[in-house]
């Protein structure tokens, strides 16, 4: 399946991309929170990389959104809303269709757990269970789980530049400078006026290409510049990726701390 996705005209916006709780630990906390930023130019790549990990920093958000994945069989869409605190907290339960509503993932920290209503069970993730995928997506809990900033994990080099979405992007190669990475090089495409990731190559240690990501839309909302829809993709996988689209986002949300517990779970 050949996709359309960049010549679509633009709109998703974290620093990183993701969607739903999935989104949000994409490519980083991967498809969220871009404060609108004024034009710069001949930043270094270390400097722009900062900047990414600063616009992708979120606050407080109650995000509804909806995963189609696109696989070998058919197409299959999950709807889900997501409470998320920061870096590091985030509560989500699936809405649609019936067969996963009522699922719900707690992360916290390092930690995730997941609860499924038909066997009433709540189960840790954790260990080689981190690269299975998430409800069947190109997405892992591995991809998931991703929250540490870029420029604490990976060096930064200038690659080119390209338009993508018809905006001027600056290509950054990033190679791992600590052993513990999911991925050991990746190649971002980056707005660099609004510090925003549109387009992402993900490598393993042998240099193989394995993931990929393509921003479809990017609009404004509430001040912030929001990457609303994604095609992620596992390029190990047959199938035609894993779309991500944000319905709505409420920034700046006030979310119960009781609601980041594994009480919570079964509720």
């Amino acid at each position: 399946m050949k996709s359309n996705f960049l010549k679509v005209p633009s709109r998703l916006g974290i620093g990183r991309p993701a969607v739903g709780f999935v989104i949000l630990f994409l490519a980083a906390e991967a498809l969220l929170a871009g404060l609108i930023a004024p034009e710069q130019t001949a930043l270094s790549p270390a400097a722009l990389l900062e900047k990414i990990d600063e616009n992708a920093v979120p606050g407080n958000k109650i995000m509804v959104s909806s995963m189609t994945i696109h696989g070998r069989r058919g197409d299959r869409t999950v709807k889900s809303k997501s409470w998320i605190e920061g870096d590091d907290k985030a509560f989500t339960e699936y809405l649609e269709p019936p067969r996963e509503k009522g699922i719900k993932m707690l992360k916290l920290g390092d930690q995730l757990w997941t609860y499924t209503p038909a066997a009433d069970r709540v189960i840790g993730i954790s260990g080689n269970m981190l690269r299975q995928s998430v409800m069947g997506s190109d997405l892992s809990y591995e991809d998931m789980m991703e929250n540490r900033k870029w420029s604490t994990i990976y060096a930064a080099a200038d690659d080119g530049t390209e338009t993508v979405l018809d905006r001027p992007c600056r290509i950054l190669k990033l190679t791992a400078s600590v052993p513990d990475v999911a991925y050991e090089v990746r190649r971002i495409w980056v707005d660099e006026s609004r510090f925003l990731v549109l387009k992402e190559e993900r490598y393993g240690k042998s240099g193989r290409l394995l993931k990929t990501l393509e921003v479809g839309e990017v609009k404004q909302m509430e001040g912030r510049w929001v990457q609303t829809r994604a095609l992620f993709r596992d390029v190990l996988k047959e199938g035609g990726g894993t779309e991500f689209i944000i319905e709505s986002v409420d920034f700046e949300a006030d979310i119960p701390e009781v609601l980041f517990s594994k009480a919570s779970l079964r509720k």
